[in-house]
């Protein structure tokens, strides 16, 4: 009897203490181990909204300083980059021959004058034969004119006689100065005359090469036989629509953007506007001169060209950040660390990409590019 309720005691001592360790972790330990939450949660007022540093919204953000931009008065139009024509030479031959050597390379600069390559041209022989044959018959000539001169003076030759001398000499130097002038015409160095050479009537760099050792030349040949220019100067020509041709006049900025160098925008201006529309595209040729010191650009590239409208720059804004409400347009402004303020703005321009903003925002001020909807839905919601 006695083992039997030292037995229940026993059992009974040992639920108790089940009991209790069950109790302290259940109520206990869960306190021992959670950690403390020290951020504060985000705070909503009417159009502001404050986050606290680390705050896991602003991971989905993207805050970014204004700057300013010229306004454009048109959008984007599509054009291309090509040679300024006042800076570019297109070097053929004027006479046929074959090549028998090149003297420069694509890329290579040449200064005006320098030999670009040599022919091997039987018009170029014909011309200085002629040209020796002129000299050495004025030369015969002159000679007998002085001689006619002197019997002339002394009255044995006939006055007849004495003027045809004269006449010959004056005829042989025509001729001979016709043979010069159409050397001089093919070698303008006045050297070389061994072999014509075609020189490069300006400086410049060499940016097409269409000749090879060998090779046989002529002066209707299709395409030249080098390209000179100056890289440093292009121009954007621009195929503008008739309906904008009132927005636009000649010395007015524009910018010039490519895909080869996205964001980045080149500044010309409009050279000159065309005087005729053609009439299958109802469209004008506008020329835009376009400083390339960096030779960033490349003749033949496609570009998009916008032109500037009068007045100041303006703070420029991609327009993912805008937030559009009924009539009204609103920006996000960072006014401090992890603070938002929903701001209303008055545009000047909205482009297909990006805005101008006229009123409600400053240059250097920070705004939320990305996840500006976010935002407003969030600050709606509270």
């Amino acid at each position: 009897m006695m083992k039997k309720r030292s037995l229940i005691l026993w059992v009974v001592a040992m639920g108790a203490a089940i009991a209790v360790f069950i109790g302290y972790h259940r109520f206990v330990s869960p306190t021992l181990e959670r950690k403390p939450d020290t951020a504060a949660p985000a705070q909503f007022s009417n159009r502001t909204l404050r986050y606290p540093v680390g705050a896991p919204q602003l991971a989905y953000l993207r805050v970014e300083k204004v700057e300013a931009s010229p306004v454009p008065s048109l959008e984007p139009l599509h054009g291309r980059i090509a040679y300024d024509d006042n800076v570019t030479a297109r070097v053929s031959s004027p006479i046929a021959g074959r090549v028998v050597k090149i003297g420069a390379q694509a890329g290579d600069k040449v200064a005006a004058g320098q030999p670009l390559l040599w022919l091997d041209s039987p018009d170029y022989a014909q011309a200085l034969a002629d040209l020796h044959k002129a000299e050495a018959d004025m030369r015969l000539k002159q000679l007998a004119f002085g001689r006619a001169r002197t019997l002339f003076e002394n009255e044995v030759l006939a006055r007849k006689d004495f003027e045809a001398a004269e006449n010959d000499a004056h005829q042989s130097a025509a001729e001979a100065e016709r043979a010069r002038a159409r050397f001089h015409n093919l070698n303008p160095g006045g050297a070389g005359r061994e072999g014509f050479a075609l020189r490069a009537p300006l400086a410049g760099v060499i940016t097409e090469r269409q000749a090879n050792p060998g090779s046989e030349v002529r002066p209707d040949a299709p395409a030249p036989l080098f390209v000179v220019t100056d890289p440093a100067r292009l121009w954007a020509i621009v195929d503008l629509p008739e309906k904008d041709l009132g927005k636009v006049r000649a010395g007015q900025p524009v910018s010039v953007e490519v895909d080869a160098y996205p964001g980045e925008r080149f500044p010309a201006k409009i050279l000159a506007i065309g005087d005729v529309v053609d009439p299958a595209t109802r469209r004008v040729v506008v020329r835009c001169q376009l400083s390339n010191d960096k030779r960033l650009l490349k003749p033949e590239m496609y570009a998009r060209i916008t032109p500037s409208a009068e007045g100041a720059p303006l703070p420029r804004v991609p327009n993912p950040a805008l937030v559009t409400e009924g009539l009204h347009t609103y920006l996000f402004v960072e006014t401090g660390p992890g603070v938002l303020e929903k701001c209303r703005v008055v545009l000047a321009f909205r482009g297909q990409e990006a805005s101008y903003v006229k009123e409600g925002l400053a240059v250097a001020e920070r705004v939320v590019t990305v996840g500006a909807l976010l935002l407003n839905a969030e600050l709606a919601g509270n």
